[in-house]
């Protein structure tokens, strides 16, 4: 009986790894509205994933990413903001709350999806190839407006703490190093 076990486990655990997301482009996620979005629909661009708050302290930084994406758009980076609830409770809004708040208080164009968790049992999948063990930055997310920058290979390039502004020197020549013709 203990072999049995122990072959099924084993045999879960292949299974789940050959059918881990080998890049960005794997992973499906729900817009703001709820529809299923497959992220292959921005295969070629860079990315710039953030979880998102609308009761934090970087909520300001909303204001840096829409320009931040304004800026570099027609060049093909794309922000994606993921609403999180986990840290204080910071993203207590429905979905449609959500979109209204970021579109009246800070007039975000850039793609939002629906809320999810970042760290934890119920992390989404997106999460654990960002920052899972697997994961080139590996590591429990801290607060909420972290970023992950991907390559447009659907690659992680760089991770950065929430402290880390939209319009920091470092995050900007990053950006532009990832959108310069290879």
């Amino acid at each position: 009986m203990k072999l049995l076990l122990l072959l099924t486990a084993l045999f879960t655990a292949s299974v789940t790894t050959m059918h881990a997301a080998e890049s960005v482009f794997d992973i499906t996620v729900k817009d703001i509205k709820g529809t299923d979005v497959s992220l292959d629909a921005y295969r070629g661009k860079v990315l710039l994933i953030v979880n998102v708050a609308s009761k934090c302290g970087y909520t300001k930084q909303y204001t840096g990413l829409e320009a931040l994406y304004a800026t570099y758009k027609e060049r093909g980076l794309v922000v994606l903001g993921f609403p999180c609830n986990q840290f204080g409770g910071q993203e207590p809004g429905t979905e449609e709350e959500i979109a209204a708040f970021c579109s009246t208080k800070f007039d975000v164009k850039f793609p939002l999806f629906s809320k999810l968790e970042v760290n934890g049992s119920g992390r989404a999948p997106l999460y654990t190839f960002l920052s899972g063990e697997g994961s080139k930055f590996p590591g429990k997310i801290g607060w909420n407006f972290n970023k992950f920058l991907v390559g447009r290979d659907g690659q992680v390039i760089a991770r950065y703490e929430s402290k880390v502004a939209p319009e920091s020197t470092e995050l900007i020549a990053a950006v532009e190093a990832a959108l310069a013709p290879k």
